[in-house]
């Protein structure tokens, strides 16, 4: 399976732009990122060739969700600026080409019932969904757990289906963040069969502690055979707190993973 590093994440030690080159010469295949916006598309699409990686997945625009808001997906009031982040997307995306556009449902806004917050959302996701199918960049939404992230809507496998079903478009598939799943005593391997053949993206760090495979208690192996029982071909998306700060020093796991696939 192809690796690709979370550089908002990982080889942090370095400016973003400089981690593209890092990660190239750690030995993966491709690089996410979870906002760049604050970097110019055409800058970052110099950079993701001169290191001949591909750039597989960044998030849409979260408005007020990395500062603790309830983001731009699922608040009624804020239709005009989801409307506006997704120009803003789409014009990013056309020039960086990712894979796939990881849409965050976000914080359960005040004022509002889990329902109508959902209502919003199927209807944003739909609309993103139409929009970068034109592209051919595919949209996905992940769960995540709510004891790290209180208040997100969408934490479980059975969250995502139930999502998959409203929004109901052949661009929109769910994004299966494997600590996520662990951090609230969900298996995760539970999780990839109940969302096989709906799966677009695979995010994974090992539980607990969110570290570099081998730092917990997760089964690696189990989880990449279920992963490949799926039928799942797509990205592995390494999304982890390197212990100390140092992502080289963090990269044993790779030598391993990389055996097997070759064995």
């Amino acid at each position: 399976m192809k690796l690709s590093a979370n550089l908002t994440m990982l080889f942090t030690e370095r400016p973003l732009l400089e981690r593209i080159v890092a990660a190239a010469a750690a030995g993966f295949d491709g690089v996410e990122i979870q906002f760049p916006y604050d970097v110019p598309a055409l800058r970052l699409k110099d950079e993701l060739e001169r290191a001949g990686l591909p750039l597989v997945l960044m998030n849409f625009p979260g408005g007020d969700f990395v500062q603790g808001g309830p983001g731009l997906a699922a608040v009624p009031e804020r239709q005009a600026a989801f409307d506006e982040a997704l120009q803003e997307a789409l014009t990013y995306a056309a020039m960086v080409r990712p894979s796939v556009i990881n849409l965050l449902p976000g914080r359960l806004a005040e004022g509002l019932t889990r329902e109508q917050a959902l209502d919003t959302l199927v209807g944003n996701i739909r609309k993103a969904a139409e929009a970068f199918g034109l592209l051919g960049i595919g949209v996905v939404s992940e769960a995540i757990n709510p004891i790290d992230m209180p208040g997100f809507l969408v934490n479980t496998p059975q969250h995502l289906q139930a999502l998959l079903a409203a929004v109901e478009h052949d661009n929109f598939r769910a994004q299966l963040d494997i600590y996520h799943m662990a951090r609230q005593g969900i298996d995760p391997i539970a999780a990839v069969e109940a969302l096989a053949g709906r799966i677009g993206h695979v995010q994974f760090a090992d539980c607990p502690g969110r570290g570099a495979p081998g730092s917990g208690s997760m089964d690696f192996v189990a989880l990449r055979n279920a992963l490949k029982k799926a039928a799942y071909r797509g990205w592995l998306g390494a999304e982890y707190r390197p212990e100390g700060g140092d992502t080289r020093a963090s990269l044993g796991w790779m030598t391993e993973w990389r055996s097997v696939d070759q064995g």
